[in-house]
């Protein structure tokens, strides 16, 4: 055993994935029954009594589509259609949650697990896709939906979010008043993006500058195939202490929780008072990608205990205790999923395959004599193979 600061206990070689602790953001069970008002969920209490059963048959839509583009996606991938797919299998209420706090004006960056987001920022799931085919560099326009294109590089985007976030208190848009015209930065990345040095760097420059940026982190226990305790002996969310500003640990599969909680850490940033670190607390059900076996790493009771905390189960039970919707609502959003699946599918095996020279467009701002000479080479020897063709 190993005593840390605070006489907090934590077993070497053990990591305890199941219990979020008392600290948890928590709202509704795993059998969707709604919890009662505690020390942890008392601050957000009204943001979640204030929700309406529109609000929240909205939330499961959410939830059970992202679910459907997630899994049309993985298909996709093992049919030969994609190259790779990152699933967010288990994830869908944290990414659902923080999305749908945000505002129109408020400015997104993914890591590449994102899809749910990117769902909440109305990028259509179709252009999800052409990365991961092969055929563009990201497949949506970032201006117009303010969200950021997929970052591969872990931890890369939090800087960009920071920076993101400086550029808005220049701009005179943060601190107004005005809610249509504050804006704030959320930044994503799971809990392995943590260890990156990027990652360490934003939260100090966000610190220091007091810039209008959520940092959001699924911890969904695993870093590709190394656990958290391999990562870190401090919670994500207690980490914020150090850098300055509040930490803040969610139930990552309860939408409810995690709207709430997105929320209040999105209003104090366009508000003017600075950083906030949300971790969501979930699971990754699946592999990491689609290249990836997690039988070789993790148990299965793992998975077994985290499917009794599905997020849409426990949506589905809060949503029939409370009476918001009857079996045929429940009928309707499955045929919708069997729809946007087909119409998925359908976009993906009708991408058409780029310009092999485009590759070299938008490099440089301007032209550059070396790129010029590449592109020249790299079309002259697939030239070379039509010639010996005729």
């Amino acid at each position: 055993m190993v005593r840390h600061h605070e006489n907090t206990v934590l077993p070497v070689g053990e990591h305890d994935i199941t219990d979020g602790g008392p600290d948890m953001v928590q709202f509704v069970d795993g059998d969707g029954n709604r919890l009662s008002t505690n020390a942890a969920n008392e601050p957000y209490a009204g943001i979640v009594e204030a929700m309406t059963p529109d609000d929240a048959r909205a939330l499961y839509r959410d939830l059970a589509l992202v679910r459907r583009i997630d899994a049309e996606g993985h298909a996709l991938q093992r049919q030969g259609e994609l190259g790779l797919w990152p699933s967010l299998l288990g994830q869908e209420a944290a990414q659902v949650g923080a999305g749908r706090a945000m505002r129109p004006q408020d400015y997104a960056f993914p890591g590449y697990r994102e899809h749910g987001v990117a769902w909440c920022r109305d990028v259509p799931p179709e252009n999800l896709l052409g990365m991961f085919r092969g055929v563009n560099n990201g497949g949506w326009d970032s201006g117009e939906h303010n969200f950021h294109l997929y970052t591969i590089v872990i931890g890369n985007q939090m800087l960009h979010a920071t920076g993101y976030a400086m550029g808005l208190q220049r701009d005179g848009v943060v601190g107004t008043g005005d809610p249509d015209r504050d804006a704030a930065v959320m930044a994503f990345t799971g809990d392995g993006g943590t260890a990156q040095g990027d990652y360490n760097e934003a939260l100090v420059f966000a610190d220091v500058a007091n810039a209008p940026v959520v940092f959001f982190v699924q911890n969904n226990q695993w870093a590709i195939s190394e656990p958290n305790h391999k990562q870190f002996r401090i919670p994500p969310y207690q980490r914020a202490r150090g850098f300055g500003f509040p930490g803040v640990r969610v139930d990552g599969n309860d939408v409810l929780a995690v709207y709430a909680v997105a929320k209040t850490a999105l209003d104090a940033a366009r508000a003017g008072q600075g950083p906030t670190l949300i971790e969501a607390f979930t699971y990754r059900m699946g592999a990491h990608t689609t290249s990836d076996d997690p039988t070789k790493y993790r148990i299965a009771t793992e998975i077994d205990i985290w499917r009794e905390k599905d997020p849409i189960k426990r949506m589905r039970g809060f949503m029939e205790t409370k009476g918001y919707a009857d079996p045929q609502f429940f009928e309707d959003i499955d045929a919708e999923a069997d729809e946007l699946a087909a119409r998925i599918r359908k976009a993906a095996q009708e991408m058409p395959d780029p310009e092999l020279p485009t590759m070299f467009d938008h490099i440089y701002a301007d032209p550059h004599p070396l790129v010029e000479r590449e592109r020249a080479d790299f079309v002259a020897y697939h030239e070379s193979f039509e010639a010996e063709a005729n």
